[in-house]
């Protein structure tokens, strides 16, 4: 740039700021206080531009930003594998996990509180998509006082004059139904005592601990019972009992980030590459 139109740039800056910048004569320029505190401020917005283009790049391949993950009752253990794997993957991405029971997460995800959901069924394919990642087993709770407890493995015919106990259907309905639906293919019509405590909290585990009833659970139930020595945990063998556990996320996900986490989820569990339903646009799902 020549020096008269630099020279009045500099003038229009100035009378912009209300403050000279550059102290002159004959032999030298130098700049003033209120120029050193302009040129260093500008130096900070330079580099936050050179940041901020930068993260704007990352973010479009989903190496950057945030990704809100719900985990249903129990499923923690599964759902930090994925963690592990996608922060070693991609270091400068948040993930946020929440407790969510896993009917809640239809509703969260809808309402955009999270944007991946680690649930068992239903699901609402109306809104969302999902991936089936594994099956749970599963497992009949009891007090160690019992008979019963002293077999290795237990069938439905076995249960036909325990209390079955039943806690709150929103907290799983995909656990309750299947619960219930077990009984029914059984032929067997249980006793059943309602608990206004779900099976994994300390009040539901006195209950089975008394003898007041038995629990069929997975996941949550099954971490809260490992620990109670006065509870027995035992394979409830039949060969339907057992509850999916998915993956799910919204339809037509645009974000870089949730999709690359969705790729990670896809490579710890070893979903085979054509059966997949999870969304491409980044790097290949399954991809080694």
């Amino acid at each position: 740039m020549a020096q008269p139109p630099l020279s009045r740039q500099i003038q229009q800056l100035e009378a912009e700021l209300g403050a000279p910048l550059f102290l002159r004569d004959r032999r030298r320029v130098e700049l003033t206080d209120a120029g050193r505190v302009l040129a260093e401020e500008a130096r900070v917005l330079l580099n936050q531009a050179a940041r901020a283009a930068e993260v704007v790049r990352l973010a479009s391949k989903g190496k950057y930003g945030l990704v809100r993950v719900g985990i249903g009752s129990g499923l923690g253990s599964r759902v930090h594998r994925v963690l592990a794997f996608h922060s070693q993957r991609f270091p400068q991405v948040e993930v946020e996990c929440q407790d969510i029971v896993s009917t809640r997460q239809n509703e969260a995800l809808r309402e955009r509180q999270i944007d991946v959901g680690f649930l068992r069924p239903p699901v609402d394919l109306s809104t969302l998509q999902s991936e089936l990642l594994f099956e749970e087993q599963f497992q009949v709770f009891l007090s160690k006082c019992s008979p019963l407890a002293k077999k290795k493995k237990l069938k439905l015919r076995d249960l036909s004059n325990e209390t079955l106990l039943l806690f709150d259907r929103n907290l799983s309905i995909g656990v309750y139904d299947k619960t219930l639906e077990l009984y029914r293919e059984a032929g067997i019509s249980p006793r059943i005592l309602f608990s206004p405590t779900a099976p994994y909290e300390e009040a539901g585990a006195l209950l089975v601990a008394g003898g007041k009833g038995i629990y069929l659970g997975v996941g949550a139930i099954r971490q809260a019972a490992s620990g109670r020595s006065e509870i027995a945990a035992l394979p409830l063998d039949e060969p339907r009992a057992k509850v999916e556990v998915h993956v799910a996320w919204r339809k037509l996900e645009t974000s870089g980030a949730v999709l690359e986490f969705l790729n990670s989820v896809g490579r710890v569990f070893g979903r085979p590459r054509a059966n997949t339903r999870f969304p491409r646009g980044h790097d290949q799902f399954g991809a080694r």
